[in-house]
């Protein structure tokens, strides 16, 4: 593996791990803080996690793209296969595993802050079709969100409009927006505001692959050539910028 591959996973790690931290520990100190009020929780959560993803994209994004997310990693491969850009098959399962093991890092940080049990498997359950529905939606909104940007040549603005959708999403869908597998599988290890029970997990990250063909689906149909922009999800690395292209 080169020095290179090193530094994306390395990113895609750290960056996941700290979108969870943020999305855990948020809600650990919203439920600490408004106690009596649910909807102040979620706005105080979904506020921090909103304003904390469109950081670390800008943090992470000139080395690895800063997906963070599996779908976003799947979309970039399926997308960019034919067009030869985008990841190679190769780094996808690098950037899976790093994003999974990240998202798991950072609920078992935020416990740990907290002074919380490093891992304890969430009993809040979210099993319902309603909340699956939500993820699709959240899910494939997040996909053409992405895409549409990279296509029409404003992936710069990706880390303010990725962040601001997350946010509104944490509002306008049932689910709250989880949006993400490693996300989703990383906040069954806390049994808090964030959590989700291991049971619940899933349900969840079925109906955001569902989401994520609903939003391929989308792009194939408004914007036929953006895999041609794979290469530009979530914003362009270093590399990319000097070479043209993925490698």
């Amino acid at each position: 593996m080169t020095i290179t591959q090193w530094r994306r996973l390395l990113a895609e790690f750290t960056g996941t791990a700290l979108l969870v931290t943020a999305v855990v520990g948020s809600g650990i100190m919203a439920a600490t803080l408004s106690p009596d009020d649910v909807g102040l929780q979620l706005l105080e959560n979904s506020i921090a996690t909103a304003f904390a993803l469109a950081v670390l994209i800008l943090i992470f994004g000139p080395v690895s793209g800063a997906h963070f997310n599996p779908v976003v990693s799947a979309a970039d491969w399926f997308l960019g296969r034919r067009a030869g850009t985008g990841l190679i098959p190769r780094d996808l399962g690098g950037y899976v595993g790093a994003q999974v093991l990240g998202a798991i890092a950072g609920s078992v940080l935020a416990n740990l802050m907290f002074d919380l049990a490093a891992v304890d498997f969430s009993g809040r359950d979210r099993a319902a079709g309603p909340l699956w529905l939500g993820e699709v939606v959240a899910t494939a909104g997040l996909i053409l969100l992405i895409f549409a940007l990279a296509r029409s040549g404003r992936a710069a603005v990706a880390p303010a409009a990725v962040g601001a959708y997350i946010g509104a999403a944490y509002w306008f869908t049932s689910s709250t927006s989880f949006a993400n597998p490693a996300v989703t599988i990383g906040r069954a290890f806390t049994d808090t505001f964030a959590g989700i029970a291991p049971t619940s997990v899933p349900g969840f990250v079925l109906a955001q692959l569902v989401g994520l063909a609903v939003g391929v689906g989308l792009l194939a149909a408004l914007y036929p050539d953006a895999g041609t922009a794979a290469d530009q999800v979530v914003v362009p690395t270093d590399e990319d910028a000097a070479a043209g292209r993925r490698p």
